[in-house]
């Protein structure tokens, strides 16, 4: 690609938003949006087929997110150490070996293998796009240059849309096993657009290091040549990783089949955690600094926001459509279609209000969207009308349009700038154990039937999940901040 240091307003000397690196940044960033939403009406095919419980088949969606979980933060740090073109690459070709291995896959086993592949394929897109953003807004001296988060929010939420339908036809044409092969496509598409349009240079890795030390001319860094072996492996803490993915795997297996003979669980999350925690604060160069993240307030409570906020939207997005198709009586196709009104209203909401300064307004309405649509769940019936459930999804649309962008803009404005790409992953991790315990109650309330007594009891659920979001959200006297960041970055990309 040419050097975007070179384009500039026409007639000025300001430097614009290099807007090539666009179809990278969405794509890449749509892939685990669109393999979340496509299984969501495949799960009963799935079941069918193979002849396994929802119990068994929840493993679908949580494998994915437990991989995901895992590797965002920590794709997302090397990322920020050596920039995001080459984690890019090696990310989404993953993604096509999984839609391989899922396409002829022979039992649930090699199935849920293949989520897990995906998972990690997946984990680079987001926090690439992240970091991408950020050195593109240094470049150009805008945070937020013309509207890009708000362009990401929208990318996936246009996704989101396709894909149940998506899923829905292409069950329809060649069964569930399209819905793993459509990943092959997508995965090349991707690796081709990130050969042609991402940039060689790990400008981040470099802005790192001087930032933080004064390099000389002979530094690695300041010559952009590659930093020595044993620099690299100090500044990627494996051990930190390490403990990290013991810590969190241990969790979410505890979350994923919640039982008191699995207590054990409980106390290697303890040990791991603890371990993690010393590693951290004691180490020169962590995988995640504890002490900047401890003391940043707004930071941790955005993640804790985002945690609650996701319980409720997968709960939705997975629970509600097993229930439409085995509870209500609709085919995976009309499923699909039944979640429309939902994705067509987050596209509206984000794009209407994608340049409000509002954070905490858009978050306030997205906590009172999730909590009556909650409650109408619980009228729900296997005899109400469809107009019903097209009501519920409309709802919900609400708080999918400002969630995801309100938290998105959050974590933009309140994480180190050196640590952009590992802070946006650890968003998603945040947002990934929230599925996770979505998942597990939805094991739980459905067992091997989604019937409507489930679908009710894992509205409760929801319900106390939108209420903490809610409490959350209200006493949180930090958000005024980033309002006012989102303000100025706002009026600098126009």
């Amino acid at each position: 690609m040419t050097d975007a240091k070179t384009e500039s307003i026409a007639g000025t000397d300001k430097p614009v938003f290099d807007r090539r690196l666009l179809p990278p940044m969405m794509l890449g960033s749509v892939l685990n949006p669109i393999n979340s939403t496509i299984i969501s009406v495949a799960l009963v095919p799935i079941a069918k087929a193979l002849g396994a419980p929802a119990s068994q088949t929840a493993w679908l969606v949580s494998a994915l997110y437990l991989a995901t979980a895992l590797g965002q933060p920590v794709v997302g740090r090397l990322i920020d150490i050596f920039g995001p073109r080459r984690l890019f690459l090696v990310s989404t070709s993953l993604v096509g070996v999984a839609g391989v291995v899922g396409t002829l896959a022979p039992n649930l086993g090699v199935l849920i293998a293949s989520r897990v592949l995906l998972g990690f394929g997946t984990c680079a897109g987001y926090p690439a796009a992240m970091a991408l953003l950020r050195s593109e807004g240094k470049r150009t001296g805008q945070d937020n240059p013309g509207g890009v988060l708000t362009a990401l929010a929208v990318a996936n939420q246009t996704v989101a849309v396709v894909g149940p339908l998506l899923g829905g036809l292409l069950i329809g044409v060649g069964g569930w096993r399209a819905t793993f092969a459509l990943n092959i496509p997508l995965a090349v598409a991707a690796v081709l657009l990130g050969l042609w349009r991402l940039p060689k240079a790990a400008v981040t890795d470099r802005a790192t290091v001087t930032d933080r030390t004064a390099a000389s001319p002979d530094d690695p860094a300041a010559t952009g040549e590659p930093p020595q072996r044993g620099s690299i492996a100090a500044r990627i803490d494996l051990p930190g990783m390490g403990l990290f993915a013991a810590t969190l795997t241990s969790l979410l297996l505890f979350l994923m089949n919640l039982h008191l003979r699995n207590w054990y669980l409980l106390l290697i999350v303890a040990a791991a955690g603890a371990a993690f925690a010393v590693r951290e604060l004691r180490t020169a160069t962590p995988f995640i600094d504890l002490r900047v993240l401890g003391g940043n307030t707004p930071l941790l409570t955005t993640y804790g926001r985002a945690l609650v906020a996701y319980v409720v939207a997968y709960a939705f997005l997975y629970g509600f459509s097993q229930w439409t198709e085995e509870g209500y009586g609709l085919s995976p196709f009309h499923a699909g279609l039944v979640q429309i009104p939902m994705f067509l209203m987050a596209i509206g909401v984000s794009v209407v209000t994608g340049r409000r300064k509002s954070v905490r307004g858009k978050l306030l309405v997205g906590a009172a969207g999730q909590i009556v649509a909650c409650l109408v769940i619980l009228t729900l019936s296997g005899t109400s009308p469809l107009w019903l459930l097209l009501l519920v999804a409309l709802i919900f649309g609400v708080p999918q349009g400002l969630n995801n962008l309100a938290l998105q803009n959050s974590v933009y404005f309140q994480a180190d700038p050196e640590r952009t790409a590992s802070s946006a992953g650890l968003l998603r991790t945040f947002a990934y154990i929230g599925s996770m315990v979505a998942s597990s109650a939805t094991a739980a309330s459905f067992g091997d039937h989604a019937d409507t007594g489930g679908m009710h009891q894992l509205a409760w659920v929801m319900l106390a999940a939108g209420v903490l979001y809610l409490l959350l959200t209200v006493f949180d006297r930090t958000l005024g901040r980033a309002a006012a960041a989102v303000t100025d970055a706002t009026r600098a990309g126009k």
